[in-house]
């Protein structure tokens, strides 16, 4: 079964695509901070990552240069879940990393598409 971790500091988010994932038969693992993503990516191997920017302590994108510069965990896949929508936010996105960027809201449909798109 192929896993997903899903790393956002809004509760009800977390919830929201857990429930969209674990319904179309992911293994769904859930953090509220980005902090030791490298760590937690290291013991958990998931398929695909999808990380939130805005939060406390360690941003996404500052998550996201840490698992790109660590050799254990820089061939991950991450995929930014971000309600910063703007092309720059993007743009910025991808140029810190990210396999794709997803704008909040979404639909389920957007977000299964694009976890599908990055299952080897």
């Amino acid at each position: 079964m192929p896993k997903v971790m899903v790393v956002d500091d809004a509760y009800s988010e977390l919830q929201v695509m857990e429930t969209i994932l674990r319904s179309a038969g992911y293994d769904v693992l859930t953090y509220l901070d980005g902090d030791q993503l490298e760590e937690k990516i290291v013991k958990e191997r998931p398929d695909v990552v999808l990380l939130d920017i805005v939060m406390p302590k360690r941003n996404g994108f500052d998550a996201l240069r840490g698992v790109r510069r660590d050799e254990r965990t820089k061939q991950a896949r991450v995929i930014v879940v971000s309600s910063k929508n703007q092309d720059s936010d993007r743009v910025w996105g991808m140029r810190q990393g990210a396999d794709e960027y997803l704008a909040k809201p979404f639909t389920p449909d957007q977000l299964l598409a694009l976890v599908r798109r990055f299952l080897r």
